[in-house]
């Protein structure tokens, strides 16, 4: 008596093409979003003012909101072209978790020193209150990394 055996396989894939389009509708996909677009408007807010009161402060917002404005779109594009899968040797997860820590305090931090150092000047106030938003948006991305990198995960209790 001879048996047949048929066996089916079904590849599914979302989206299907190059790029993960869908993260862009997904709500870590728009915090990125929003992140890189507060920063770089602080970054033209106090790079393009006329008038600057101290310059090593304001050089400090500018370098501090620049680099986080490209570590982040480098973030963003990665999980765009699904390029984190292609490198598993690196804790992504991890990685930009410590992005979202030092970025939160060093914006922070620049924005409080042009708040404070601004003078009056309308695009440095401008600037501060964007840093501010910025860091407010990194310091959300930074809880929700850290509740999805070292939030309780179930145990079960086998006997």
């Amino acid at each position: 008596m001879s048996h047949v055996v048929t066996t089916t396989t079904t590849t599914t894939s979302s989206g299907g093409g190059f790029a993960n389009v869908g993260y862009t509708r997904t709500i870590q996909g728009q915090l990125k979003i929003a992140q890189v677009v507060t920063l770089l408007i602080a970054f033209l807010c106090v790079h393009f003012s006329k008038y600057w009161t101290d310059y090593t402060a304001l050089r400090y917002f500018e370098v501090v909101t620049l680099f986080f404005l490209i570590a982040f779109l480098i973030f963003f594009i990665m999980h765009l072209l699904r390029l984190q899968s292609k490198i598993p040797c690196i804790n992504w997860t991890l990685t930009e978790f410590l992005h979202y820590v030092l970025g939160t305090i060093l914006i922070l931090i620049g924005s409080i020193v042009v708040a404070v150092k601004n003078g009056g000047i309308a695009a440095l106030i401008a600037g501060s209150v964007f840093g501010f938003i910025a860091s407010f948006l990194l310091a959300y991305s930074m809880w929700t990394s850290y509740k999805v990198t070292w939030g309780s995960q179930p145990t079960s209790a086998a006997v």
